[in-house]
């Protein structure tokens, strides 16, 4: 699905060739500043390389319109953006900026339960606590439906046991859709839980992990 052939990206990043395949769960794991966010921010074309080439589904980024590609690959970084407004109005607002049909209010309601939020469509979305938000940014996610989901530790802000609880509605999803998840978390033992392959960022590389 994604390939990438002599990429370097300032002093942070060098890899020579690497294969990421469809339809499989990939994380990225690796110690803070080696590069792992740089790697994923490349494969929605948020950042270039300097050199080398990146292809989605054999078409070269550079030559890709970039809304047209963030369509089908939607990333989720570590601080998600929370609108102004409800609930509901962060869960459409993904799907407006594709064009996308607005949901159902039960598409909605169920998307919330999906996520673990107990919470009314109308309440106001600033209202909610740093881990909501998160799980509200991961919904909005989920109704996009995209074809690639990049998320960049989507349990940070989250208590253990709803780390594990939001990986797995993610994992189940990416799998009973055949959709295809790239994840960069901290956490070797959620890595080895979830993923089909573990990517390591070492010291500006990209190496297979054997788990």
């Amino acid at each position: 699905m994604f390939s990438i052939e002599q990429v370097t990206y300032k002093n942070i990043l060098s890899v020579p060739k690497l294969t990421i395949q469809e339809k499989e769960i990939t994380c990225i794991v690796g110690e803070s500043g080696s590069g792992k966010t740089t790697l994923l921010r490349m494969l929605n074309h948020l950042i270039s390389p300097d050199q080398g080439s990146i292809t989605f589904q054999n078409e070269d980024l550079m030559d890709m319109d970039p809304i047209e590609l963030r369509r089908k690959v939607v990333m989720l970084p570590q601080t998600p953006v929370i609108f102004q407004g409800t609930l509901r109005d962060n869960l459409e607002i993904g799907l407006r900026f594709s064009d996308k049909t607005p949901p159902s209010e039960k598409e909605l309601e169920e998307t919330l339960e999906r996520v673990k939020l107990r919470k009314k469509l109308d309440e106001n979305a600033q209202n909610l606590s740093g881990g909501e938000k998160q799980r509200l940014a991961l919904g909005r996610i989920l109704l996009m439906e995209p074809e690639v989901l990049l998320l960049d530790e989507p349990s940070s802000a989250l208590d253990d046991e709803t780390e594990s609880l939001i990986i797995q509605t993610f994992v189940d999803y990416a799998k009973m859709y055949n959709k295809t998840l790239i994840m960069v978390t901290h956490s070797k033992a959620l890595a080895k839980k979830f993923a089909d392959r573990i990517l390591q960022v070492r010291g500006g590389e990209v190496h297979e992990w054997d788990h």
